[in-house]
């Protein structure tokens, strides 16, 4: 943890915040599978001027399987992103040695609403950063570690190409690297990414903005496809 993370007040209020609203959502019966990455590419970075992304937490109840219908009607402005799911079956108890706890790599889909638009850096965080949903792909045990090298993403509309992306770490950063700077930084707050957890790494395109009756589908190639209507 860089002192860059310790004297940013808008960081430091709004994790604080964002882990009391997790706190709740435990004690109100529901179950934390993990935590999410966001605003991690260099344009987002150079705006808030921090040296890494934000984290927030994924509650068990947003979680669907792959072809669920999750509503965003009513959204403000729904976006669907196409992220790498990294699984834990270990304690990181060094961050230096992240690698050693990845036990699997899955395709995820994550819904948000961006609403309001991403000025405040404290709320953006206290608001678990937009996020609604998440649709969980089959987990590769054979990635254990963090391989990624050979994967390809294609992401669809209504089964229409929309992208396909080769260099899946431009956006997020560099996987294992980022996911060090995460548990450095949940521990300068007394938390950590825990045996079971499961990170979902940031966006490897754009966020897609989507609208009611759409199918956004995800193939993490070769693993398994994903998809989601909305």
């Amino acid at each position: 943890m860089t002192n860059s993370w310790i004297d940013n007040p808008p960081v430091r209020d709004g994790i604080r915040r964002m882990l009391e609203s997790r706190s709740e959502v435990i004690a109100g019966g529901d179950s934390v599978i993990g935590w999410k990455l966001g605003f991690g590419a260099p344009a987002w970075l150079e705006k808030f001027g921090i040296p890494g992304p934000l984290v927030g937490f994924l509650p068990a109840s947003r979680r669907h399987p792959s072809g669920a219908h999750v509503s965003v009607r009513g959204w403000t402005a729904a976006v669907a992103e196409a992220e790498i799911a990294v699984h834990f079956d270990s304690d990181v108890d060094d961050p230096a040695r992240v690698a050693s706890s990845i036990s699997a790599i899955a395709p995820a889909i994550e819904l948000a609403d961006i609403d309001p638009p991403p000025d405040d850096l404290a709320e953006v965080v206290a608001g678990n950063i937009f996020h609604r949903a998440l649709i969980l792909g089959e987990a590769d045990p054979h990635r254990a570690g963090g391989d990624i090298d050979d994967l390809v993403a294609t992401i669809t509309r209504d089964g229409e190409e929309v992208a396909t992306v080769r260099r899946l770490e431009e956006l997020t950063g560099e996987l294992i690297p980022i996911l060090a700077h995460t548990a450095r930084l949940l521990a300068a707050f007394g938390e950590s990414i825990r045996s079971g957890d499961v990170v979902i790494a940031g966006s490897v395109v754009p966020p897609l903005r989507i609208g009611p009756d759409e199918e956004i589908g995800f193939h993490l190639a070769p693993l398994p496809a994903i998809s989601v209507v909305v």
